[in-house]
């Protein structure tokens, strides 16, 4: 049942609220409360024996999982680089669906030597035998390049998946040929934005190894500091644990069947980690305040379950909607980490509610195991007698308590510091630039890195290939004019036109952008205002290649992000609003959500684009990503505050009271919840991807803020202020109907 208000007269009264959810420690009723009682009985070893078959059979299916990653879809259906590829393939099979370029080099030979052809010479012998490499067109030498260089135009056949499956035997077979054909003197890669994206999933394996070597034993310090225990620290770790294995076995299986990238691995398990954590805690908390009220430990391990069981169910089912808010987008990316983000969210959530309780009971005599020294029963009574005596000494009151009183006093004051404060972290966004790039620096000291270098220093940086059709009763497109003009542009370093003979023209264009710069977009915008100009009226002129490909997927992202934005707030509306039956707690949280999250990005702007080393552009992809996390975490925040602010003013009827009451109650939580969270995913920092450095810092960035200024300032400061139409809703009535 939601959180609701009963009206008895023109004065709001407190909010009639969900049986699960209100106070006390008496033996609750409910699913929730059921369950935990269940699972903390004769039931609970049967859980555990489940827990346990899960996880084995995670680490069975794991060393395959490697092998069978595949790095992130970079297609966007209906797309103009899609469209052109399909075009391509259709009327140039031997052209493949995707053009990749041979990059021939030599220490010691030049490229019109002997020796130097018999290696391009074999290397394209060898690669033409293999039935997924269609045609092989050696590139002219153009202006510039390096004697001792050559490259030849390969297409592969496939869609993106098998592609990037048959790379590393593609790669294999030239290496071998060009090797045998010039004894070692001469050296081939292949390059092409498949394989860089190929050679990133590779790196983020090993990154997301080193992320968790370093995040977990900070998470753990965190949670033996504020639990007071290492028995105490080493439940949420454990259920935390059970959920990352039984996640990513999940990931395991369904890459036999589906693709799988590498950053949907990445999500999977920083999700899983910093969820299991939180929602373990929550309900830890709830056991041990159970049991300090004489409970016994099944009593108490149902009665967390039906009080944080019911909170973490609903922050868990806010997750699930938000990462589903990524399905509207048309972009493959998006739709894998919506499926990562539910999976995270729905098996952390199941170990939580199932995993959690079966352990706190057969584990009670254990949560006090490495008691720190000042947490002990002598220490403790110790310090709460020294507090005691300072509070006296201080008037009577707590710090904590005088500055929630103060703040209870001059709500107007701090509210309007507080949306200051996030209103000017969210500056910078004005002049946030956004894009997609390679990631050069998780590049660097790899072949494909060096590579693409080469390519930029000798002139042909990019590739596109310009789909041109038309009727099969009419003559080639007439090319002419649009030709000549490329290669009297200093960017363009060959431009070559063919005809199928039937129904489609293509040109080829070699440029000097890097297909991930800015100069790239430019010359593409230029590229299709010449053809429009030049070409004859009313031409389509689709294009495909790596800065095409990439401008799509940007593009693709950016117009789905007001989809995604339309979705998730309404979404997130609409749970607050069933919850608490209020109008204004769902308006002010979406408000401060977003706020937080401008924030969040401001912060991003100033690290990585205006103090970074190179002035890195945002990814382009981080707003969708970001943005459903953030949401998602946020309204776990605003439910666990309000709730117990609600259940306070149900039983009073005093709103200041209960205010300071949910501050009282949930500030160590929060802040502790919060402090995990922020850990997990600032953990992506360390990795060698910069975008992966840009989505955790944001995240973490979002969730300080969130769980600081806006939780605990401007959360209570409104509803101070707003007093009794905290719980207004229009039309409803004293009997809860409406």
């Amino acid at each position: 049942m939601p959180v609701g208000i009963r009206h008895r007269s023109p004065r709001a009264v407190p909010p009639a609220g969900p049986g699960p959810w209100q106070d006390g420690l008496a033996a609750g009723s409910g699913v929730l409360d059921r369950l935990g009682r269940a699972v903390a009985g004769p039931a609970g070893w049967v859980v555990i024996a489940c827990w346990l078959l899960l996880t084995g059979a995670a680490l069975t299916v794991l060393p395959g999982l490697a092998q069978r990653l595949a790095p992130p879809s970079l297609e966007v259906p209906g797309s103009p680089s899609a469209t052109a590829a399909a075009m391509v393939a259709r009327g140039f099979p031997e052209l493949g669906g995707e053009q990749m370029m041979l990059a021939f080099g030599s220490s010691t030979v030049n490229a019109d030597e002997p020796r130097h052809q018999r290696a391009v010479a074999a290397t394209v012998e060898a690669l033409a035998a293999r039935p997924d490499v269609g045609a092989l067109l050696p590139l002219p030498e153009t202006d510039g390049m390096h004697p001792r260089h050559a490259y030849v135009l390969a297409g592969v056949h496939g869609d993106e998946r098998a592609r990037q499956r048959n790379l590393p035997a593609q790669l294999a077979t030239a290496r071998q040929a060009a090797r045998d054909a010039s004894g070692g003197a001469v050296t081939v890669t292949i390059l092409g934005v498949s394989r860089a994206f190929a050679q990133l999933a590779h790196a983020d394996l090993a990154d997301l190894r080193s992320m968790e070597a370093m995040t977990v034993p900070v998470a753990a310090v965190l949670l033996v500091l504020g639990l007071g225990a290492v028995g105490a620290a080493a439940l949420p770790l454990v259920v935390g644990g059970a959920a990352i294995l039984t996640g990513v076995g999940a990931l395991a299986v369904a890459a036999a069947l589906a693709p799988v990238d590498s950053t949907m691995l990445t999500y999977t398990v920083t999700m899983s980690l910093g969820l299991g954590l939180d929602y373990t805690l929550l309900i830890l908390l709830r056991y041990r305040q159970g049991r300090r009220a004489g409970l016994t430990a099944r009593l108490a391990a149902g009665r967390a379950a039906a009080t944080a069981g019911g909170t973490v169910l609903w922050c868990g089912a806010a997750i699930v909607v938000t990462s589903c808010a990524l399905l509207v987008v048309d972009v493959p990316w998006a739709h894998s980490l919506a499926l990562a983000g539910m999976l995270a969210a729905l098996v952390t959530l199941a170990a939580a509610l199932t995993l959690g309780p079966a352990l706190l009971s057969r584990l009670d005599r254990w949560l006090g195991f490495g008691t720190l020294p000042w947490r002990r029963a002598g220490a403790a009574d110790g310090r709460a007698a020294w507090l005691h005596r300072r509070a006296e000494a201080e008037g009577g009151r707590a710090a904590w308590l005088r500055a929630a009183e103060h703040m209870m006093r001059r709500p107007g004051r701090y509210a309007v510091a507080a949306v200051a404060v996030l209103a000017l972290a969210a500056v910078p966004v004005l002049h946030l630039r956004m894009g997609l790039h390679y990631d050069r620096p998780a590049l660097a000291g790899t072949d494909i890195g060096a590579g693409m270098a080469v390519l930029e220093r000798d002139g042909v940086a990019g590739l596109t290939t310009v789909a041109l059709p038309h009727p099969n009763s009419a003559p080639p497109v007439d090319t002419f004019a649009f030709q000549q003009a490329l290669r009297a542009d200093p960017r363009v370093s060959m431009a070559t036109v063919m005809d199928n003979g039937r129904d489609l023209t293509v040109m080829l264009i070699a440029d000097r952008c890097p297909p991930d710069g800015a100069a790239a977009t430019a010359f593409q915008r230029d590229l299709r205002t010449m053809g429009a100009r030049l070409l004859p009226a009313g031409q389509p002129m689709p294009a495909v290649g790596p800065a095409a490909r990439l401008g799509d997927l940007a593009a693709g992202a950016l117009d789905g992000l007001w989809q995604v934005l339309a979705v998730v707030l309404l979404a997130s509306f609409g749970l607050l609003l069933l919850t608490f039956r209020s109008l204004l707690i769902p308006l002010k949280a979406v408000a401060m959500n977003l706020l937080s999250v401008c924030a969040a990005f401001g912060l991003l702007t100033v690290v990585f684009q205006d103090l970074g080393p190179q002035g890195a552009d945002v990814n382009a992809l981080l707003p969708l990503i970001v943005f459903t996390i953030v949401f998602g975490l946020s309204l776990d925040y605003e439910v666990f505050l309000v709730h117990r602010i609600a259940e306070h003013y149900r039983r009073s009827g005093d709103n200041t009271a209960a205010v300071v009451h949910g501050l009282r109650c949930t500030a160590r939580p929060i802040t502790l919840a919060a402090a995990i969270m922020a850990v997990t995913f600032g953990g992506l920092m360390l990795t060698r991807r910069l975008d992966f450095q840009q989505g955790g810092f944001a995240v973490a960035a979002a969730i300080v803020l969130d769980a600081t200024i806006i939780r605990m300032v401007l959360v209570p400061s409104l509803m101070r202020l707003l007093g009794r139409w905290n719980w207004w809703l229009p039309g409803f009535s004293a009997s809860g109907r409406r």
